[in-house]
C-alpha cells in the first residue's frame, strides 16, 4: 500500500491509530509520502531526534520530499545512499528522504519526485545574522509581527533546486522517455498555481514543473505547499491534512 499525505510542518499526530487506522493492515513494505515541508529536521534536539526515533518504529515506512521550510544544513548531512532506484537521505531506516529529481520504483510503479518551493512567507525580508545591526531588526520585525525569516535560523537558499538538480531532474526525465507513474513535489506547475490563486507569482521551480507538465506522460501528481485539499483537474492533487490511498 501506498498512502500520500501534505504538510507536516513537525506536527505527526495525523500518523497516530486514532486518525489514520488503515495502518493497523501495513509493513515497513508500505509506504506513506509527505509532500513537503516535513519540518522532523528542524533543530537537532533531543526531542526531535526522539520523534524521528517514533516516526521510525511505526507500522510503515515514511518517505517524504523536501519543501521550503526544511533545516537543509542538517538534512543533506544525512547518509545519501540508491534506493530503489533513485537517490535518497536515510534519516533514520524507515524514514527516508527523497531526493530531487530522482526516479524510484515502487510496488510497480514509478515515481518522479522534486522536492522544493519559494516561500511565501517572507514578505517582509530575509535577516542575516552576522549583519550589522541584525539583532535590533529581528527584535523589531517581530515585536511588528512582520513576515520574515532568518537564514540558518528558519530559512535555508537551499529551498530552491540548484542548476544541478535541475539538471539532474532533467537527465531523469529523459532517460524514462518522459515517463512516471507518479510526480511528487511540494510546490505545483505555474498553470496549476495559476488555478489555485491568480494572484500567486510564478518562479523558477514553478516554471520548470509546468515544462515538466506539458512534457511528460504520468498518471497523477500530488502536491502539498498551499495548505488546502483539492483536485484540480484530471491528474493534480493538491494535499494538505488529508491521507490518500495511491494504491
Amino acid at each position: 500500500m501506498v498512502y500520500a499525505t501534505g504538510d507536516t510542518h513537525g506536527n505527526f499526530k495525523r500518523f497516530w491509530k486514532t486518525y489514520f487506522p488503515e495502518q493497523n493492515g501495513m509493513t515497513k513494505e508500505d509506504y506513506v509520502i509527505i509532500t513537503g515541508d516535513f519540518g522532523g529536521v528542524w533543530d537537532g534536539s533531543r526531542r526531535e531526534r526522539q520523534e524521528l526515533d517514533h516516526l521510525d518504529h511505526l507500522p510503515f515506512t515514511l518517505l517524504f520530499v523536501d519543501g521550503n521550510h526544511e533545516n537543509f544544513d542538517l538534512l543533506n548531512a544525512f547518509p545519501e545512499t540508491g534506493w530503489h532506484g533513485g537517490r535518497l537521505h536515510r534519516v533514520r531506516e524507515h524514514v527516508l528522504h527523497l531526493m530531487r529529481g530522482q526516479m524510484y520504483e515502487i510496488g510497480g510503479y514509478t515515481f518522479f519526485t522534486m522536492g522544493g518551493a519559494q516561500s511565501h512567507d517572507i514578505g517582509d525580508g530575509i535577516l542575516d545574522p552576522d549583519t550589522p545591526g541584525f539583532r535590533e531588526e529581528y527584535e523589531q520585525k517581530h515585536r511588528s509581527r512582520q513576515a520574515f525569516r532568518v537564514k540558518g535560523w528558519s530559512w535555508w537558499p537551499d529551498e530552491m533546486p540548484s542548476e544541478k538538480e535541475y539538471e539532474a531532474a532533467l537527465s531523469t526525465l529523459e532517460q524514462a522517455n518522459w515517463k512516471a507513474d507518479y510526480i511528487i513535489s511540494h510546490c505545483a506547475p505555474t498553470h496549476t498555481v495559476m488555478e489555485l490563486d491568480r494572484r500567486c507569482q510564478p518562479d523558477k521551480l514553478t516554471d520548470f514543473l509546468e515544462l515538466v507538465n506539458r512534457q511528460a506522460d504520468f498518471r497523477y501528481w500530488l502536491f502539498g505547499h498551499y495548505h488546502d485539499n483539492r483536485k484540480i483537474g484530471e491528474k493534480h492533487v493538491l494535499l494538505y491534512e488529508q491521507m490518500v490511498r495511491l494504491f
